[in-house]
């Protein structure tokens, strides 16, 4: 049987420190007293710990971290992304810093800029503002993770947002519906924009030249999302079909949906959820998946940590549709 790797959190509880203070002594800090220096240096030959390659190739005069920089902790797509890159970085002993922009232009650079100053090893990025430039200021690499850098040439994990947009509504066009509404983000954002775009260009190719397009506010997606479903129900001719443009926006639909028991309107959802596969009929998404993101994104910036990374690298995830019921509803 293979022995558990041993990392460096084991090493800090054998010598009752924290991972970081172990991680000083393992690379030469001075600043640890002898004694904690002693306990760490024996708790690492007593678990035969061998320091992580990556760990240890992190530059000179940065700390074993690095910082996430999203929109909101309490974006379910988000906190996935977060958690996985979470999960990659604590197998190399690598501590992470998250915080959220608010999808505030000023506060993104504000944010990416104090973690600058704190001497991360690198940031991942999903980035708000118009222009990026201030960025080839911040002595640390940078990836983009859900929306590319404007005014910059830079590292990002993205999807085909327009792309899977158009296969969702013509999967809905497929299945006989030409009254479909858009419930989505306000498109100032790439990713809404590119989604709205997508909406528009399936319509245009089946000829349907009327759109429904309702925006939810920023600050309450779900909240907002329900209230034009709502609204939705009570038009004279509803439409016979919704196509969710987020997973906040989703999870403010499905339950109007199945509380006005209204079953009959078909729906494709931009992105997976818990509840998603456990109502009856299954929603139908397009597989966003935050996991694959949140690892393509921690695993490019520590090629950029190591130095394996030469050229600037634009890393587009494919998406795909998966029918469970709610997409393929005929009007």
């Amino acid at each position: 049987m293979t022995r558990p790797r041993v990392r460096l959190r084991d090493v800090a509880a054998a010598a009752n420190t924290s991972a970081k203070t172990a991680s000083r002594v393992i690379n030469g800090d001075p600043r640890v007293s002898d004694e904690t220096r002693a306990r760490v240096e024996q708790a690492v030959r007593d678990l035969g710990y061998q320091p992580d390659p990556l760990a240890r190739s992190l530059r000179k005069g940065t700390d074993d971290t690095i910082g996430v920089v999203i929109d909101s902790v309490a974006d379910p797509f988000f906190a996935s992304v977060t958690g996985e890159i979470e999960r990659l970085a604590l197998r190399h002993g690598i501590t992470v810093i998250v915080a959220s922009t608010n999808r505030a232009p000023e506060r993104e650079r504000a944010v990416l800029e104090g973690l600058a100053q704190r001497r991360v090893a690198g940031l991942i990025v999903a980035p708000v503002s118009a222009d990026h430039a201030y960025v080839q200021t911040l002595p640390c690499p940078v990836v983009f993770v859900d929306r590319r850098a404007r005014n910059l040439k830079a590292d990002a994990v993205v999807v085909d947002d327009r792309d899977a947009a158009a296969r969702a509504v013509g999967h809905l066009i497929a299945h006989g519906h030409r009254r479909i509404a858009f419930i989505g983000d306000a498109p100032d954002m790439d990713t809404a924009r590119l989604r709205l775009d997508g909406y528009r260009v399936a319509l245009a190719e089946a000829g349907i030249t009327e759109e429904i397009v309702l925006e939810c506010r920023r600050d309450d997606n779900t909240g907002h999302a329900a209230a034009h479903t709502t609204q939705l129900l009570g038009m004279a001719r509803p439409p016979t079909a919704i196509f969710s443009a987020n997973t906040r926006c989703s999870l403010g639909v499905v339950p109007v949906l199945h509380r006005r028991n209204r079953l009959d309107i078909a729906m494709v959802a931009f992105g997976d959820f818990p509840m998603a596969d456990s109502v009856t009929p299954g929603i139908t998404v397009i597989d966003h998946p935050p996991e694959t993101i949140g690892r393509l994104a921690a695993e490019q910036l520590m090629k950029r940590l190591t130095g394996e990374a030469a050229e600037v690298a634009t890393i587009v995830v494919p998406l795909h549709l998966v029918p469970r019921g709610s997409g393929e509803v005929r009007p």
